[in-house]
């Protein structure tokens, strides 16, 4: 074969690659427009008897050269890209999405505290509020360290329904009035869209807790206040879900969100939950909301909160929560994971002293 005849035959392979890539590029199109069809009727992207008619027709139209299982896997790596655009586009169209907002949010709370931007946060108090003096007592001892932000649970999901379930409205009463007296601002867990009216006066920020990330009715709840919500990962949800579980509160309205990674549910045994780290650059990378992690609940261990939260820093957390109470052997819930007051302000120091926390 002749160089003249064999770059005959090179030239003719480029047009039909540009033919290829103009049909592909083609179906691309009619496969997006597909897809904001599925999304307006609400179903699934993924068809596979449709995939499965797709193939036979294609396969039972060969003509060769190549067989019917090449034909199969060359359009189901078709298939499978075009159903990778689909979701690709969804992700864009998301109000979170960092495509449609490239600015980070940065959330202001009453006292000009601030959520994201330039400065860290550090959120800390007791699993649950047990009493007035309890209470006081971390309040007290966070106002001393610098903390302008408590934490406190008054309605506790537990797994068992035996188990301390928290002290409900008067428990978000003395968080206020300790918070109030120390001059902090609150963050508590509502639970029930019900509770969500009367708690308002109580807490600076309502929690959405991991137990509650798909509970979908709450979420469209606290998506319609005028008030910031602290949505926590569900201890199963992968990061897709735990950001469209953003998505439902923001489709309402309310535009006030931050994300906190609290750990997730793995085979290991050696945390009480697996801290997932990458989950603070990918948010941050997804979305343009706030991210914090909780590094009690990620890990149970007294021992690692410390280089936990530097880890969470370096990755690009905007804040931290930890679990702070007087005398943590006698805590109604959470004991084992919680630091006593000492422990947090040496906690606090070091997490400090690194230069990751951005005064």
């Amino acid at each position: 074969m002749s160089n003249v005849e064999l770059d005959g035959l090179r030239a003719r392979l480029d047009e039909i690659n540009e033919q290829l890539l103009v049909l592909i590029s083609e179906r691309a199109e009619v496969v997006q427009e597909i897809g904001i069809v599925k999304e307006k009727q609400g179903v699934p992207k993924f068809d596979p008897e449709r995939e499965k008619q797709m193939l036979e027709k294609l396969v039972a139209g060969n003509k060769g050269p190549f067989t019917g299982g090449t034909i199969r896997t060359l359009f189901k790596q078709i298939f499978s890209a075009s159903l990778d655009l689909q979701s690709t586009d969804h992700k864009k169209s998301l109000l979170v999405a960092r495509k449609n907002h490239k600015e980070d949010t940065v959330i202001v709370l009453p006292g000009d505290v601030t959520v994201g931007g330039s400065s860290s946060l550090m959120v800390a108090g007791p699993c649950s509020v047990e009493s007035e003096l309890q209470t006081r007592t971390v309040a007290a001892a966070l106002q001393k360290a610098g903390v302008k932000v408590m934490r406190g649970g008054a309605f506790k999901p537990r797994t068992s329904p035996y188990d301390f379930q928290g002290l409900g409205m008067d428990g978000l009463r003395i968080l206020r009035e300790a918070a109030k007296e120390y001059g902090l601002l609150t963050i508590s867990e509502i639970v029930d869209p019900r509770h969500i009216d009367e708690a308002l006066d109580y807490v600076d920020v309502i929690q959405v807790g991991a137990r509650n990330m798909h509970n979908f009715e709450l979420l469209k709840a606290v998506g319609e206040v005028n008030k910031p919500v602290l949505l926590k990962r569900g201890l199963s949800a992968t990061l897709d879900e735990f950001i469209h579980a953003a998505e439902y509160i923001m489709s309402r309205g309310n535009m006030e969100i931050m994300l906190i990674e609290r750990g997730i549910r793995t085979y290991e045994k050696a945390t009480r939950n697996t801290l997932d780290i990458s989950a603070v650059p990918i948010l941050k990378q997804e979305c343009h909301l706030p991210v914090l992690v909780d590094v009690t609940h990620s890990t149970g261990r007294k021992d690692i909160l410390i280089p936990c939260a530097k880890a969470a820093l370096a990755a690009g957390a905007d804040g931290i929560m930890v679990e702070v109470h007087p005398d943590p052997a006698t805590a109604l819930s959470d004991a084992a994971q919680q630091l006593n007051i000492e422990e947090f302000n040496t906690f606090f120091n070091e997490v400090k002293a690194s230069g990751l926390y951005r005064n």
